[in-house]
């Protein structure tokens, strides 16, 4: 990366064309540097981030090489692959910092135990961190000490390095004595803001834990400061192009992330755009940055086409442009490839695809568990996963095991159960309205869990619910509903790659048996003689693609697979007209295939402590530990309608989706109290989903005590208080805030009064208005 002030060029042409929506391609001449004509206007410096040398506070070795096995990053003897990542020099995200050598005996990251970093004394808008975890997701408060003797906070955290989902990536890790764990782990990055009118001078790192086994620590390999700018200074600092368009069917999408370096904010009078340049390619949906605060940034989306002449897949050069009125501000350099050519089914292909708009627009989303372990339903509350209840029964030591044979007798099994799996009540329109009422925007259904029962009429198994039990194609009959009665739902399924007792690849190591005998019992509707992988689960799951067309496949276990095919049919599938439907559409999947490549993260029971750039999907049942129907949890220890919105409002405001569980009985009814959460969710979304659902993460906290953030970009910023605001609600938070804003809170009429004193927002709540909230108020705050 060359390091050097960018300067305003190009005509005002290109600019004036991208504003009227004119189809504008940039030929070899137009390509070249013109001088900007605007008259009497200083030529911006925009400086990219600077790079600081933590070499001296390096208190850990986390680099191994093949030749060299003398670290030790996780407190087990696990090491990152030093000759798998990049040394020295290297841009991340845009961001240039100086990655760690991995010489043999030299420590190359340190462990945040409450260091306190030197830092040259400046202005500067945020610290930017490569970092990574052990033994889980961890982080802290990092502390910015001010040469006038004050002080900000900021979260400084990172995701664990196994997760593999970083921007540095290796594919695989060291295993103590030399060998190799063949699993991605990965380094990503993390940011903390800095008030940009105080020189800083040291920042104090977290305190989390010293590098030992089962105990997570949060490590940082490299730092890099980027400099305020005084004045109107636009930077474009990460431009891409993807395989993603702005509607079904529409235009390819350029990513780009815009940060104001500046002291003034950026307004509607600026008419501030973000466009692309590049041979035989058009801008035809510019970029609009409307409002941009200082310090804050903008993560935009310009649609582009190309010539009907270029091929799909085409790589080009290409610029990302920011300009206002008054000409060009920053242009980035990218590589883009044009079009969408087909998937193939190989990592770096598949690699390139990601969740679409709609998803990460949603914010909230139903899991629906249904199978025949909802007929048995039971396992002790809160305790373990209600529809594992065929493995439990396995064990002598789990209490389903006696529970099974006092209640069904020892010569019950499990299979018997599929007969009383009936769903004579099942009412997939009723369904479906109930998911309309509680505000969710997709679902997901279990076509098939881990006993192995199909939802659907495979073609390749007897164990279907169109051949057994209610003998009806319960996944055709649910989609149908949706596409008619709610097609504002997006449709998705859920897959388990192994099968607990499957005879072709038992995931439990053996075939059915009765547990109490241990002889062998059948596998009802299996057929015997085949390759699991290419003679069943792979055609399984394409059946659901190209029968089913679903916009979500969330797949579940991973093991042996065929996924890079399978997924790779599934893009194409959706990347063309289908039946029912006349355009391409956006689909997505999950990062339980049993491949590294994903389009989202899925934690269960369970969410991240900062926000995670890569996009994730939080998921857990309203019944305190199980996704499957449990008969013998009492309504008191179901999610309470509070504790659902404070879970959707913490995950969204950290770039996460929230799946909320529910699982109906084996006759297809919907326990009420799910029925009640879910409306009582509904309810609040009504009043307040204009905060959750289009929104984005605060770039500079996810977080505050009680209090979290979401971003409407170019409309407004958005606090939501956990708890009941007193009086005054104090935000000690740089909130992007100018003197006309209009502060309200959803679900009452009439502004709020406001005031900032010593960097915090003060906004006066009347008695009235905290009255009119429940579960979360979100205060609003409008730019105009």
């Amino acid at each position: 990366m060359t390091n050097h002030p960018r300067r305003r060029v190009l005509g005002m042409a290109l600019g004036a064309a991208a504003l009227a929506g004119v189809p504008v391609f940039a030929s070899e001449a137009a390509s070249a540097e013109v001088v900007d004509p605007v008259q009497g206007r200083p030529e911006a410096a925009i400086p990219d981030p600077v790079p600081v040398s933590l070499a001296s506070y390096f208190d850990s070795d986390g680099l191994d090489t093949a030749s060299a096995h003398d670290g030790d990053f996780d407190g087990s003897g696990y090491c990152f692959p030093g000759d798998q990542l990049p040394s020295g020099r290297v841009v991340v995200d845009g961001v240039p910092f100086d990655f760690p050598l991995s010489t043999a005996g030299v420590k190359n990251n340190l462990v945040a135990l409450g260091q306190v970093i030197a830092l040259a004394k400046g202005n500067y808008v945020s610290a930017e961190f490569l970092v990574a975890c052990s033994y889980g997701s961890t982080g802290g408060p990092a502390i910015v000490h001010y040469a006038d003797g004050t002080t900000t906070q900021a979260s400084l955290s990172g995701a664990d390095w196994y997760s593999g989902d970083g921007p540095i990536t290796a594919p695989f890790r060291y295993t103590p004595g030399g060998g190799t764990d063949q699993h991605p782990v990965s380094i990503g990055t993390g940011r903390v803001w800095i008030d940009p009118t105080r020189e800083a001078v040291s920042i104090t790192m977290p305190i989390t834990n010293p590098a030992v086994a089962g105990q997570s620590s949060l490590h940082v390999f490299a730092l890099s400061l980027q400099a305020a700018v005084a004045g109107k200074a636009i930077a474009v600092r990460v431009a891409k192009s993807t395989t993603s368009r702005l509607t079904d069917g529409g235009a390819q999408v350029v990513e780009a992330t815009v940060l104001n370096l500046g002291t003034t904010w950026i307004t509607p009078v600026d008419r501030a755009m973000v466009t692309v340049q590049a041979k035989n390619t058009f801008t035809t949906a510019p970029a609009l940055v409307a409002w941009l605060a200082p310090g804050e940034e903008a993560r935009v989306r310009i649609g582009i086409s190309s010539h009907p002449s270029v091929p799909a897949g085409t790589a080009v050069s290409g610029q990302v442009i920011g300009y206002d009125r008054g000409g060009i501000l920053d242009k980035r350099p990218t590589s883009l490839t044009l079009g969408v050519p087909d998937y193939q089914p190989t990592d770096a292909s598949l690699g390139t695809h990601q969740s679409p708009y709609w998803f990460n627009d949603a914010k909230f989303g139903i899991f629906i568990h249904w199978g025949v372990y909802s007929v048995p339903a039971w396992s002790p509350p809160g305790k373990q996963y209600a529809e594992w209840y065929w493995n439990w029964m396995q064990d002598p030591n789990n209490a389903v095991y006696p529970y099974h044979a006092e209640t069904y007798g020892k010569d019950f099994n499990y299979d018997d159960f599929i007969p009383r799996f009936t769903a004579e009540k099942f009412d997939p329109r009723s369904w479906l309205q109930l998911f309309v009422d509680a505000g969710a925007k997709y679902y997901v259904l279990t076509s098939k869990h881990h006993e192995g029962f199909a939802l659907w009429d495979s073609q390749v198994s007897g164990r279907t619910a169109a051949k057994l039990g209610p003998q009806r194609d319960l996944v055709r009959e649910l989609f149908a509903a949706s596409r008619r009665y709610t097609p504002q739902l997006h449709n998705g399924l859920y897959f388990s790659m192994p099968e607990w007792f499957n005879p072709d690849n038992p995931w439990m190591g053996h075939p059915p048996r009765n547990p109490y005998t241990l002889e062998p019992v059948p596998y009802t509707g299996y057929q015997s003689g085949r390759d699991f992988v290419h003679d069943y689960q792979a055609p399984q799951m394409l059946e659901l693609v190209h029968g089913y067309d679903p916009d979500i496949i969330w797949c579940d276990i991973g093991g042996v697979n065929d996924s890079h095919h399978v997924m790779a049919e599934y893009f194409n599938h959706a990347n063309k007209p289908a039946a029912g439907r006349r355009t391409s559409k956006e689909v997505t999947i999950n990062d339980r295939s049993g491949i590294s490549v994903h389009d989202f993260t899925t934690p269960e029971y369970a969410t991240y402590s900062n926000t995670v750039v890569a996009k994730w999907e939080a998921s857990r049942g309203l019944d305190p530990r199980s996704y499957g129907y449990n008969q013998a949890t009492p309504d008191d220890l179901y999610m309470t309608a509070e504790e659902v919105v404070h879970t959707l409002v913490d995950i969204v405001s950290k770039n996460g989706n929230f799946l909320l569980d529910i699982g109906p009985r084996g006759d297809g009814t919907i326990p009420e109290i799910m029925q009640q959460r879910l409306r009582e969710t509904g309810r609040w979304l009504k009043v307040n989903g204009e905060a959750i659902y289009g929104t984005t993460y605060w770039s500079r906290m996810a977080q505050l005590g009680d209090l979290r953030f979401t971003v409407k970009q170019n409309e407004a910023f958005y606090i939501h208080s956990l708890v009941r605001p007193g009086s005054q609600l104090v935000v000690n938070a740089p909130v992007p805030i100018r003197g006309s804003a209009t502060v309200t809170m959803l679900g009452y009429h009439g502004r709020l009064s406001w005031s900032q004193h010593n960097g915090s927002l003060l906004i006066d709540v009347p008695a009235a208005a905290a009255a009119a909230g429940n579960y979360a108020w979100v205060f609003k705050i409008a730019w105009q």
